[in-house]
């Protein structure tokens, strides 16, 4: 294919995007107003299922919960590539004032999966319109249950990547100016772990202390000695976070407690580390208990790999940028311990996950983040995120011009 081709291809792309630009702004509207928690997406699922029937797609639902897959064939032979959008929100009130704010109080948006969304079905428009020039087979995955590390799994299991080659998928990012977008060849987001500590000590009145085991001492003699896991027991080179999130323990101000439940996550950078974190926080938390006269019960759940894009697919992904957007506007994208459930498709496929920009322009005033209640995007990124996907499916897959 030659240069002049490409960048017609690419000018193409980016016009057709601009042309609907207002149709995705009301769709992701319409998410935003009414999100949906993880495994509860039945009403999004069903208005993406309708945008796909329209285009001529054959649609199945329904997968790993209310997970959506549908395939584009084109004309010619050519790989299969998968493009992955996410679709739940988070158990956040939401604090924006936007006129289309959430009309489900206590359940927001504040992660961007609406736009995630409206991208993927805009980018699908886009290669419906291309499909008599396109090589081989597009694969367009909509996962439930993202922010609970559990969609992607459940749809893998039920044959989301049977036949596909590779996958793509995109985060909006607030903090970067719409119009960029970021990618890194090296880990790129943490892997995620969930602890639940039990802590069994015996009940009686906080007056007479002596005649009980107080499980609440001993919780927070464990918040503080985990951080020796990470500030003693590892290497600094290798980031760690241990986080206790949650401590629920009693009723009463005069009462000790039977018992206290905490729950906490854990963020690595390396396979090797995570793969032995459950042992060592099960040592390090049981003498602790056992220290305070309390039993300690630890349920451990691996949910997610480190994220890390294969270098060819994060070559070529910046090769598209370069062309559609330029290459002032593609940047270096700096390593975060938030965690992501694309990293378990890339266990299985190649493929290249990447930060796309939502904020306001540069020096345009300070950007609210992801998961905050005040939380806004920049609707830019829509129409230039569909194009941006699109391009990637098109070239990667195979494009007879």
């Amino acid at each position: 294919m030659s240069q002049m081709t490409v960048n017609t291809i690419m000018q193409d792309l980016l016009q057709a995007g601009k042309r609907m630009e207002n149709e995705l702004i009301d769709f992701r509207r319409n998410l935003h107003s009414f999100p949906e928690l993880s495994t509860e997406e039945s009403e999004t699922a069903a208005k993406v299922a309708e945008k796909l029937r329209k285009l001529g797609l054959d649609v199945k639902t329904n997968i790993g919960g209310h997970g959506i897959m549908a395939d584009l064939q084109g004309n010619h032979p050519g790989r299969c590539i998968a493009l992955r959008a996410d679709m739940d929100a988070l158990p956040i009130l939401e604090e924006s004032n936007l006129p289309f704010a959430s009309k489900r109080p206590g359940v927001m948006h504040a992660c961007g999966h609406d736009a995630h969304t409206t991208i993927l079905l805009g980018a699908v428009k886009l290669l419906v319109q291309q499909r008599e020039q396109l090589a081989g087979r597009i694969r367009f995955i909509f996962q439930p249950a993202e922010e609970i590390n559990t969609g992607a799994k459940a749809m893998i299991s039920q044959g989301v990547l049977e036949g596909v080659d590779e996958i793509y998928g995109l985060h909006n990012l607030p903090t970067l100016s719409a119009g960029q977008a970021a990618l890194i060849n090296r880990q790129m987001m943490a892997s995620v772990d969930r602890l639940e500590i039990t802590l069994e000590g015996k009940g009686g009145h906080g007056a007479m202390p002596d005649q009980s085991i107080d499980p609440i001492v001993a919780a927070s003699a464990i918040v503080m000695g985990l951080q020796t896991a990470v500030s003693r027991e590892i290497s600094p080179f290798d980031p760690v976070v241990v986080t206790i999130g949650s401590i629920q323990a009693g009723e009463a101000y005069n009462v000790v407690p039977q018992r206290a439940k905490l729950t906490g996550t854990i963020r690595t950078f390396s396979l090797e580390v995570q793969r032995h974190m459950e042992q060592r926080l099960r040592r390090i938390i049981g003498s602790i208990a056992e220290a305070y006269r309390c039993k300690a019960t630890l349920d451990y759940f691996e949910l997610t790999p480190v994220l890390k894009s294969t270098t060819e697919h994060v070559n070529y992904v910046e090769s598209i940028v370069d062309q559609l957007m330029g290459t002032e506007n593609r940047l270096l994208a700096a390593p975060t311990m938030g965690g992501e459930d694309f990293s378990v498709y890339l266990e299985h496929l190649p493929g290249c996950f990447f930060w796309l920009g939502s904020g306001p322009e540069k020096d345009a005033g300070q950007a609210y983040g992801l998961h905050h209640p005040k939380y806004t995007l920049n609707e830019e990124c829509l129409a230039l995120g569909a194009s941006l996907l699109a391009a990637i499916a098109i070239r990667r897959g195979g494009f007879v011009g």
